[in-house]
């Protein structure tokens, strides 16, 4: 596969690099860190309503062109529903042919997708109970997967959203319970994978963008930091640390790319490259959220610093639609499966 960039998507690149570099400041990112509320946190919504709406209709878009642009959502901690409103709510509309998914294209609608029940696991499942619903108090409707590949959608309105504590406030998570007597749609497990990868992929570019400002932030700081006379980031014992993270950044990059050509392609091994992209994603950010923290000293624990943001994403981030070890489990049982 050819990995060079395209005019377009170096156009798309860099016009939502100079957006979100211009319009979300770190002290966006902190007011929407702190402003939790059942309503949505003001500045967060603020922040999509001005400047992402117009960007939902990447859902339709290559995937190629989704990652570009969660990179950089992810680099700066974009406040709002981008991720999950055009990466997973907007193709699966599409896959079920709903009428509202010309709406949420045109950022007239937002929604999200509930998947886990109360124990966490994105799994389907009929558990009356819907939890780690990501941005509900931001959108306007949620559509419920459930066994069997049913989808339900339901106005936010209806729900009784409680949130749910988890190490990231910049993207707020809620549970709810499922009304009952709600019309469903059956989705094909082929369509449903597809969605599935498609949120996946696009997450795993949003975690690695989440590692170029860590990594980006810590090299500039051991830079400067001086320390017996001499800048910390000279000492061998460092700059073989951060070597090591900077390698496993430019794998998950390449990683998650590549799964996205391949799911753009239609390619037999898109479910394998997926599987990689996430977990090789979600490593690379914990390792530079650990290795920054550790090399940025005092001023990296400290409160005002911005790196526990990115660390509380990383972490948290991980998680979501499947861990490392998660996704490495579903690889052998892909590789190894018999024929």
């Amino acid at each position: 596969m050819d990995f060079t960039l395209n005019e377009d998507q170096v156009l798309l690149r860099e016009t939502a690099r100079a957006m979100f570099g211009n319009e979300c400041p770190p002290e966006l990112v902190r007011d929407a860190f702190y402003d939790v509320t059942s309503t949505g946190p003001e500045a967060a919504s603020s922040f999509f309503d001005r400047h992402l709406r117009d960007w939902a209709a990447l859902g339709d878009a290559a995937v190629v062109d989704l990652c570009l642009f969660m990179e950089e959502a992810g680099r700066v901690l974009a406040p709002g529903p981008a991720w999950v409103n055009t990466s997973l709510f907007l193709p699966l509309l599409r896959a079920i042919e709903h009428p509202s998914a010309d709406l949420v294209a045109a950022g007239e609608v937002t929604g999200t997708v509930a998947v886990c029940g109360r124990d966490g696991y994105w799994v389907l499942n009929n558990d009356p109970m819907r939890s780690f619903v990501p941005h509900a108090n931001e959108v306007d409707v949620v559509a419920i997967l459930s066994a069997g590949n049913q989808v339900s959608c339901v106005a936010v309105a209806e729900l009784d959203l409680q949130e749910v504590a988890t190490l990231d406030r910049s993207r707020p998570v809620f549970q709810f319970a499922v009304p009952a007597g709600l019309d469903s749609t059956e989705i094909g497990a082929e369509q449903l994978a597809v969605v599935l990868n498609r949120g996946t992929v696009a997450l795993a570019a949003e975690l690695i963008g989440v590692g170029r400002w860590l990594m980006d932030t810590t090299l500039e700081y051991v830079r400067e930091r001086v320390q017996f006379d001499r800048p910390v980031g000279s000492f061998q014992g460092l700059q073989w640390k951060l070597v090591d993270a900077a390698l496993l950044l430019e794998r998950a990059d390449a990683a998650v790319y590549y799964a996205a050509m391949c799911l753009d392609a239609g390619a037999p091994e898109q479910d394998r490259a997926v599987h990689v992209a996430k977990a090789a994603a979600g490593t690379a950010a914990r390792r530079w959220a650990r290795d920054g923290l550790q090399s940025l000293g005092g001023i990296g624990f400290t409160w005002e610093h911005d790196l526990h943001l990115r660390l509380r994403r990383a972490q948290a981030s991980e998680q979501l639609l499947g861990s490392a070890s998660w996704h490495h489990d579903r690889l052998a049982e892909l590789i190894f499966a018999p024929d």
